[in-house]
């Protein structure tokens, strides 16, 4: 190491620069919205080679239907220990996915006999609930109704009022300026 104070200054100010970068790469790695934005890019990728395995790209337009199925098999099997590699240690990445994949899988699947049985209920359950907040939302407005009278009849009142206070003060001042003018005459007149 150099005893020049220029030297040493310069070291410091490359390492201090190394020092930046390297903070701000490590910042943008764990910041969580990039993580996210990573984990889904990977998913994507994942599904999308897994389409391209089932359904084929342009290019491949040939080959065995049975070759195909069995690559889609082995992709989707192993799509859970991929993810769980690629996951460990982000708990956020991990719940996105699972969340993401459950709703797939949902869409996918027609709702059973069971599930509209279980709907239907809901639903006839749920009535008495709709109707009571319904009647309960009613009864709200209505009592808000003559409050609302009340504060209306105020405000007309206190219209009234204070367009009675300026018409009593337009008069006093038409009856002062009138009295001025009437001063301002007679002192011109017999000035």
């Amino acid at each position: 190491m150099s005893e020049n104070p220029d030297a040493i200054r310069a070291d410091i100010e490359a390492t201090r620069a190394r020092l930046g970068t390297d903070v701000d790469a490590v910042a943008d790695k764990v910041t969580p919205s990039n993580i996210v934005h990573r984990q889904t890019d990977k998913v994507k990728d994942a599904a999308t080679g897994v389409k391209d395995k089932i359904m084929g790209t342009a290019d491949e337009a040939t080959g065995s239907v049975g070759a195909t199925i069995a690559d889609a098999g082995s992709a989707v099997g192993d799509a859970p220990h991929k993810v769980a590699v690629k996951t460990q240690g982000n708990p956020l990445a991990a719940g996105l996915i699972a969340f993401g994949a459950g709703l797939l899988v949902s869409s996918l699947i027609p709702p059973s006999a069971k599930e509209r049985e279980a709907a239907e209920a809901l639903k006839s359950a749920a009535e008495p609930v709709t109707t009571q907040l319904t009647e309960a939302a009613q009864d709200v407005a209505q009592g808000l109704q003559e409050p609302a009278q009340e504060a209306m009849e105020n405000v007309k009142t206190t219209a009234a009022d204070a367009v009675e206070n300026v018409k009593e003060e337009g008069q006093a001042a038409v009856s002062d300026v009138k009295d001025s003018a009437a001063d301002a005459k007679d002192r011109v007149q017999n000035a």
